[in-house]
C-alpha cells in the first residue's frame, strides 16, 4: 500500500479561513424539507415541528451558512408562498420538481430553523418568473425594522424582529434550459444588475451573489460570466459556481481525482473574474459563492427517469437526478 506523509507547520499560514466556507444547502425536494428538517409528528419534533435529531446532525456536522430555497425551487416561486402564515398558505403547484409544495414551510420557519441550528441563512431571490419588484419585498420583509407594509405584515406574522439577512442570492442557474424562466446571458444580466441596484437602496448592508454557469460542462461557460459580470459587476459581492461529481464504475481512482476538475473550475472562473475586471478598469476583487457542489449518485438512480417524459428525459438524466442535497462555500 502506497504511504503518505504529511507535514503540518502552524507557523506557516496562507490565510485565514472564512466561516462560510463550511456551507451547506435546503431545497424543497424530496425528503429535505417535509419529513427532513421539518416533521412535526416525528418522536424527535419540536413545538415548531422542526426533528430534534436531525438538528443535532446538523450541528455535529458544523455547517455555518446555508442556502434557502434552491435551487430550482425558488424560479417557480412567488412570494405569497413564502412569508404567509398558518392557513393563509394554500397548496400549490411546484413546477420546477413537478410535485405538490403545502407551504407548511416559508422563510420565517426557515429563519427559526437557522437560529435552532446556529447557522447563517442565505436566501435567494426568484428571477425566474418574477423581478425586481418581488425582490425588494421580500427583502423589505425580511431586514426592514417595521412601519412599512411589508414588515409591518412580518411583524403582523409574529415575528417582531427583522430577520437581518446578509446574503441574497439573484436567481438560481439562470442558464440552464431546465430552469423555469431561463435566460440569455444579457437578459440574465441586465436584471440581475437592476435587481441588485433596487435591492441594495432597500439595504444597503445586504451582499449578492450573482449567478455564474450552472456548471463547467456548460456551453457558454466563460462566456456566461463575461457578460454578467460585465453587467452586474458593480451591484454584486459573489459570482455563484456549482459543480456535482458522480463516482461511476467503481473507479475510485478518477473519482478521488475529480479534486483537480474543481481546481480547474474555480481558477477558470477567477481567471474570467480578473479579465473583466481588467478590461473595465474595476479594481475590486470579485468573490467566489462556491454554493452547490456534492457527490451525486446519478448512475444509480438514471432508472428513476423511465416515469419522466421524453420532453425532460435529457434534463433530468443531465440536471434534475444531481439534486438533493449539496454542500456549498461562501469565501
Amino acid at each position: 500500500m502506497a504511504e503518505v506523509e504529511l507535514t503540518l507547520d502552524p507557523a506557516f499560514a496562507v490565510g485565514p479561513v472564512d466561516r462560510r466556507l463550511f456551507g451547506s444547502f435546503v431545497e424543497h425536494l424530496g425528503r429535505c424539507v417535509y419529513s427532513g428538517i421539518y416533521e412535526p409528528t416525528h418522536s424527535s419534533a419540536d413545538a415548531a415541528g422542526f426533528r430534534g435529531d436531525v438538528l443535532d446532525l446538523v450541528r455535529q456536522l458544523g455547517a455555518t451558512v446555508i442556502r434557502y430555497p434552491g435551487g430550482n425551487f425558488v424560479s417557480g416561486l412567488p412570494l405569497g408562498g413564502r412569508h404567509r402564515s398558518g392557513a393563509d398558505r394554500p397548496e400549490r403547484l411546484d413546477l420546477a420538481w413537478r410535485s405538490r409544495e403545502s407551504n407548511q414551510f416559508g422563510v420565517n420557519e426557515f429563519m427559526a430553523w437557522c437560529a435552532a441550528a446556529g447557522v447563517e441563512p442565505m436566501l435567494a431571490v426568484n428571477l425566474g418568473t418574477r423581478g425586481v419588484q418581488e425582490a425588494c419585498d421580500l427583502l423589505e420583509y425580511c431586514n426592514y425594522p417595521a412601519g412599512t407594509y411589508w414588515s409591518d405584515l412580518r411583524v403582523s406574522h409574529g415575528v417582531e424582529k427583522p430577520h437581518g439577512v446578509r446574503l441574497w442570492c439573484l436567481g438560481n442557474e439562470m442558464d440552464g434550459p431546465w430552469q423555469i424562466g431561463s435566460k440569455t446571458a444579457d437578459e440574465y444580466g441586465r436584471l440581475a444588475a437592476e435587481t441588485g441596484k433596487a435591492m441594495k437602496l432597500v439595504d444597503p448592508s445586504i451582499e449578492l451573489v450573482l449567478c455564474g454557469s450552472s456548471n463547467s460542462g456548460m456551453p457558454t461557460f466563460g462566456s456566461w460570466e463575461e457578460t454578467v459580470l460585465g453587467h452586474a459587476y458593480d451591484q454584486v459581492d459573489y459570482l455563484s459556481l456549482h459543480s456535482y461529481y458522480d463516482p461511476t464504475d467503481g473507479d475510485r481512482d478518477s473519482f478521488l481525482a475529480s479534486a483537480v476538475d474543481m481546481d480547474r473550475f474555480i481558477e477558470s472562473v477567477i481567471a474570467t473574474c480578473d479579465h473583466v475586471a481588467a478590461k473595465t478598469r474595476r479594481r475590486r476583487k470579485m468573490r467566489l459563492s462556491f454554493d452547490e457542489w456534492n457527490v451525486w449518485h446519478q448512475v444509480r438512480h438514471q432508472m428513476r427517469t423511465a416515469s419522466i417524459g421524453n420532453r425532460h428525459r435529457d434534463t433530468a438524466k443531465a440536471h434534475i437526478l444531481r439534486r438533493m442535497r449539496s454542500w456549498s462555500a461562501v469565501c
